[in-house]
């Protein structure tokens, strides 16, 4: 689930969204707010849904984006598959229900667009059927499918030219680098027609030329022809040895083998098959749903704070008490037979962890096995690839033909002693191969045994030299365990000194009484101290051993407790599945006696109407209100389908009837626009006119 948000928060900060998120402010962020962030996701794929979830009802909302992911084939999760919850999900804008669109569609925003821009043109128009029993109707929609048949094809033409790796520029650029060269060409051709032209016989000689480079062409054409026959008969006589040599394998092992061993491998590996399918998987299979279940549980819920983490821990130490007290209850009555029990109980625990051990070990070297089938498959095929020839195999070391090449440096001896000195070589640096790892492997080891023990050892002198710093404190001796580094320190200054001042014998022979007299009397004062010190050693390693029985008893004890406890958790866990599965069924029964109770009502009184002698209670019963509107649609259809039949009559009619409208309005306007031409005419004729009188009384 972490992941699924980190992958929602890290697209939403691209561009085209620029959201500026983090988890936690995605994380608490409002279902209002949540679903506008989808709504804009959904606009970026489709911009017909670029709106304000805020200005339509959230049903339409709910319905809008449900078309639109079903459009593009969107699959709700497993715990989804319901359409009503998944629906109700996205119109209050739950977490669960919207996370897992966004993080489908922020993967594949690209394919989708192009997805919702084909759904525009490729998504038929539901029709239904009566409608297409007329002509017109049905020759419109015969043309819309061809259009759309149209489009498909020039698409998916236009998405090959696309990936094709042709642009027209590049195009362009080449047919002008063709034509550029085009010129000095026709002219070289021209001159070589010239010189040819003076030439006797040149036709003849032209046409044996053409025929040399076709044969030239025919005899390469057959070359390779042949060494692809060699090759092919080289690859199929390895093959018909290898198989051969396969054959001469499978007679010899069928040659040892006995029914009852084929019969005994055949039942170990069935045993082992129906393990892995009976318990094991079934086992892995449940552990994972549960950890889905808790992680889908803890993904649900809001954001917890800092107190809400007390108590929660709070809540987590009174039930580890109420556990430590259940069990110490059931220690103190519990009887021996229970005691008896729990080393057979133990060891089936122990057979049933190895058990599951080997069991995975066994997955594993499957997988390991196929690994390597697939690997060594693929390695073949790439030498087929590169060098067109098969690799020789490790069964084919076993087989000698004549014709195998020789090997260089190794003299004129035949293939077949050739290879047999190989094997027996490669045998020996097998065996040596396998010495030196055994030998590596047991170094290993006992470095690792020489290790832990000098940690150990390294452990016990540190404990040691603390524990006698504090009895040479607790005497007022400290220091005495020094007393080896305060000599040769004194010995260095006493050199030192010697050097620098140059003191002659007899002060260094004073110097070394005196150092002398100090060490006895050091050695004097320590000696009650070290006698006391090796008894307490002695009761030192006594206590370790003490310590050693009691530890071994505390972990036996601890793990007969640990046993108990994980026995008592998964008997609380059953019985707390056992508990919320009879809650949900004693909830669902409840609310099916509800609806079933609900259901024999109102069929009572729906048969108490029906039955009833009063004809007003009659008319408000279920069927007569149903046979009154199948009897009030039946005459509005009738009289539907008869308005249909009159404008179906009269069409041709009232076409005409339309046309004649028009050409009579077109008449009019042509008259209207007549009438106007004429008045134009009048009124300028009438200012000419008095224009003329006003110049004659001047």
């Amino acid at each position: 689930m972490s992941e699924q948000l980190k992958l929602i928060v890290e697209q939403l900060n691209k561009d085209p969204f620029r959201k500026n998120f983090n988890l936690i402010t995605f994380d608490s962020l409002e279902p209002m707010q949540l679903l506008q962030i989808l709504n804009d996701v959904l606009a970026e794929v489709d911009p017909k849904h670029a709106i304000d979830i805020r200005e339509e009802m959230p049903e339409q909302t709910a319905k809008r984006m449900c078309a639109l992911l079903g459009m593009l084939k969107y699959k709700p999760p497993g715990n989804q598959s319901d359409l009503s919850g998944f629906r109700q999900g996205l119109v209050v804008g739950s977490k669960p229900a919207v996370h897992p669109i966004l993080h489908w569609l922020l993967q594949r925003v690209p394919e989708l667009k192009k997805r919702a821009y084909l759904a525009r043109f490729l998504v038929k128009l539901d029709v239904p059927a009566e409608f297409l029993a007329d002509d017109v109707i049905g020759d419109t929609y015969h043309q819309y499918e061809e259009l759309v048949e149209g489009f498909k094809t020039n698409h998916k033409e236009c998405e090959q030219l696309r990936t094709s790796g042709f642009s027209t520029a590049e195009i362009r650029r080449d047919i002008g680098a063709m034509e550029e060269e085009k010129g000095p060409l026709i002219k070289r051709v021209e001159r070589l027609k010239k010189r040819v032209e003076s030439v006797s016989n040149h036709q003849q000689m032209l046409e044996q030329a053409r025929q040399l480079r076709v044969e030239k062409k025919r005899e390469e054409h057959l070359a390779h022809q042949k060494q692809e026959q060699k090759n092919q008969l080289f690859q199929a006589q390895q093959r018909l040895q290898r198989l051969q040599q396969q054959l001469k394998d499978m007679r010899h092992a069928a040659a040892d083998a006995s029914p009852d061993s084929l019969m005994k491998r055949l039942e170990e590996e069935i045993k082992i098959n129906s393990y892995m399918v009976s318990e094991k998987l079934p086992k892995e299979l449940e552990v994972l749903k549960r950890t889905v279940q808790y992680l889908q549980k803890v993904a649900s819920e809001p954001a917890m704070g800092h107190g809400d983490l007390l108590e929660l821990r709070d809540k987590i130490k009174g039930v580890d008490m109420q556990i430590n007290h259940l069990i110490e209850k059931k220690m103190m009555r519990s009887d021996p037979i229970d005691d008896k029990l729990t080393l057979y109980r133990q060891q089936a625990s122990i057979i049933i962890r190895k058990k599951e051990a080997k069991a995975e070990e066994l997955q594993e070297a499957r997988e390991e096995l196929a690994a390597a089938e697939r690997e060594l498959t693929h390695r073949t095929s790439q030498a087929l690839a590169s060098n067109g020839e098969e690799v020789v195999r490790g069964d084919e070391f076993r087989v000698y033909p004549a014709s195998r090449p020789k090997i260089a440096g190794m003299g004129s001896s035949t293939p077949a002693t050739l290879l047999k000195r190989l094997v027996v070589k490669l045998r020996s640096k097998g065996t040596v191969y396998k010495k030196k790892r055994q030998e590596i492997a047991e170094l290993k080891a006992e470095y690792g045994v020489l290790q832990r023990t000098e940690e150990i050892l390294k452990q016990r002198h540190e404990a040691v030299q603390e524990k006698l710093q504090t009895m040479e404190a607790e005497k007022g001796i400290s220091g005495y365990s020094n007393t080896q580094e305060e000599l040769e320190r004194v010995s260095a200054i006493k050199s030192e000194l010697d050097e620098k001042k140059g003191r002659t014998l007899d002060d260094m022979s004073e110097m070394v009484k005196q150092l002398n007299s100090m060490i006895v009397e050091k050695k004097s004062a320590l000696a009650p101290i070290i006698k006391e010190l090796r008894s307490l050693r002695q009761q030192c390693q006594v206590l370790n051993q003490e310590h050693e029985e009691k530890k071994s008893q505390y972990e036996s004890c601890g793990a007969g407790l640990e046993s108990n406890r994980s026995k008592l958790e998964q008997e609380v866990k059953a019985l707390r599945e056992e508990t919320a599965q009879e809650e949900n069924r004693y909830h669902y029964i409840n609310s099916k006696s509800e609806i079933t109770e609900m259901q024999i009502q109102r069929a009572a009184e729906e048969m108490k109407a029906y039955v009833s002698s009063d004809v007003q209670e009659r008319k408000r019963a279920i069927r007569e209100v149903y046979m009154k509107n199948i009897a009030e649609q039946e005459l509005l259809g009738k009289k539907l389908r008869e308005k249909q039949k009159m404008v179906r009559e009269s069409h041709s009619a009232n076409m005409e009837q339309m046309k004649m409208w028009q050409d009579l309005e077109q008449l009019m306007e042509c008259k209207r626009q007549c009438f106007i031409k004429v008045q134009n005419e009048a009124s300028v004729g009438q200012v000419i006119q008095e224009g003329g009188e006003d110049r004659l009384v001047l």
